[in-house]
């Protein structure tokens, strides 16, 4: 199924300006507008946001728009130096995806069908990709479909950024036609007939609008609704390395799929071993036969070059392939690598074996993608007296050092983050409770031990000079156990919550 993301900069050549011209560029709250010259006259060619605040827009005379604002910055527009800066962006942007290209003049396209999962999800995957845009002083929106066309349409004219697969049409249908990416002369036609939204449009008979318009507003419909194909190219990673396959006959049987896939490894590892590297993320990018593309990402834990193991990761993945009526060439693309010294390898793997470590490691690749690479890691010891901060998760091969728990520190189980609020009675002041309620359940209290006073890390914040914990663990007639604290002495009004369940 393919999954488009539409990346929207509705101000990247103002943007970009006051990256790269910090020192000369204004105040980012003064209206910085770029100007390019149409015919005799001087117009905007791109506004930023506190332009548009005040009422200007591309196409507006200069003159005009400095009546309108006296102290209106300008620099000349440069589109040419603009485009290159944007496909820079979507070479960055193969981080992401191996099916990367430039929307011009203010987007980019990221197919990210085979390689969501390396990021959580497709929600996970934009909000990281948002977020480091927005952090080099870029406006950013974003939103992902089943086609480029409701991509595009949704992260322009509309508030969500994914948009369940099958659910296109009625995620744009009270979107206005310009999202359709219609010429201006057929959006205003159409405005006149009172079709305003794509909705109307679709409802509209197909044979009078394309007397009176032609093809193209039917065209981008079928598009955005997915009824017809519509191809992107995308661009090549700039020297990487490679191994490419093309076919006499269209391909499409799993099988087939499979085989070729472990030829383009063999192919391209021994190149990986003469560069003296090994794979960190790997790409596996089909052309069909009606030109769209598909790609499928894996990643590894450690650097490594074993057909064997990379076939494994990418047998997890290629039922995602839709062949459609036939793959015409394939193409494995090497997108992260690293030094991979022969010997790291080790001498069990000279013989055919496999040592621990490389044994770990292929486990850890296989996890991440079935389950995704967040779902994959190991805990690690903190210090710090406060027990919601005593571990942390790092990298499932990541050392943890000599730091260790202390042995003779009981813990429970299982901590509730955060903790919840119970009801308590104790029967003497400063004592563990007789009861406590949780979640609508009465607990009697049959043994207890405590208190052990915790006290907050006055060093990280203001509010924690004043902390005081005392917990207590309790266990049930039942021989349930759980960890309660107070977080006041009983004379200062303290509240019990429930911190953790199980052995203690």
């Amino acid at each position: 199924m393919r999954r488009v993301v539409s990346v929207f900069l509705p101000t990247w050549p103002t943007d970009r300006f006051r990256r790269r011209y910090a020192h000369r560029a204004p105040p980012w709250d003064r209206p910085l507008v770029t100007v390019t010259q149409d015919g005799s006259r001087r117009v905007l060619a791109s506004v930023d946001a506190a332009a548009r605040r005040l009422g200007l827009r591309p196409g507006m005379l200069l003159t005009q728009a400095q009546a309108s604002v006296p102290d209106l910055a300008t620099i000349e527009a440069v589109p040419e130096e603009d485009g290159q800066a944007q496909t820079r962006l979507a070479a960055w942007c193969l981080r992401y995806s191996p099916l990367v290209a430039p929307d011009p003049p203010d987007g980019l396209w990221i197919d990210i069908a085979g390689s969501a999962h390396l990021f959580q999800g497709e929600a996970g995957l934009l909000s990281d990709l948002v977020a480091r845009i927005e952090r080099h002083g870029v406006t950013i929106r974003a939103a992902v479909a089943d086609t480029p066309g409701a991509a595009w349409a949704v992260a322009r004219f509309a508030r969500e950024q994914v948009v369940p697969s099958g659910c296109q049409a009625a995620a744009i249908a009270e979107l206005p036609v310009q999202a359709l990416r219609l010429s201006p002369d057929t959006v205003t036609g159409l405005i006149q007939l009172g079709i305003e939204r794509v909705g109307q449009l679709a409802a509209t008979p197909r044979a009078p609008l394309r007397l009176r318009f032609g093809d193209e507003a039917i065209r981008r419909l079928d598009q955005a609704l997915g009824h017809e194909a519509e191809p992107i190219a995308f661009i090549t990673p700039p020297d990487v390395p490679t191994a490419q396959l093309a076919f006499a006959e269209p391909i499409s049987a799993p099988e087939t799929l499979q085989r070729v896939t472990e030829r383009l490894l063999a192919n391209l590892c021994p190149d990986l071993e003469r560069r003296g590297i090994g794979v960190r993320r790997l790409d596996l990018v089909f052309r069909r036969v009606d030109c769209l593309t598909q790609g499928v990402r894996v990643g590894t834990a450690r650097p490594t070059r074993s057909v064997k193991h990379l076939m494994r990761l990418f047998t997890e993945r290629l039922a995602l392939v839709d062949p459609g009526f036939g793959i015409e060439d394939a193409r494995l693309i090497a997108s992260g690598v690293e030094w991979l010294d022969p010997a790291q390898l080790g001498l069990a793997e000279d013989l055919g074996g496999e040592t621990a470590d490389q044994s770990l490691s292929e486990l850890v690749d296989r996890l991440q993608v079935r389950l995704g690479p967040g779902r994959v890691f190991r805990v690690q010891p903190v210090e710090t007296e406060i027990p919601e901060r005593s571990v942390q998760r790092v990298s499932p091969l990541a050392s943890l050092g000599d730091l260790a728990w202390p042995a003779d520190l009981p813990r429970p189980a299982r901590l509730l983050a955060p903790p919840e609020r119970v009801a308590a009675v104790a029967e003497v002041p400063d004592h563990p409770p007789a009861f406590f309620v949780w979640r609508r359940v009465r607990f009697r209290v049959a043994r207890a031990d405590g208190p052990e006073r915790v006290h907050g890390e006055w060093w990280a914040s203001d509010e924690e000079a004043n902390l005081v914990r005392d917990y207590y663990r309790v266990e049930t007639p039942a021989g349930d156990r759980f960890w309660l604290f107070r977080d006041a002495p009983a004379s200062e009004g303290g509240r019990w919550w429930l911190h953790g369940i199980g052995e203690a």
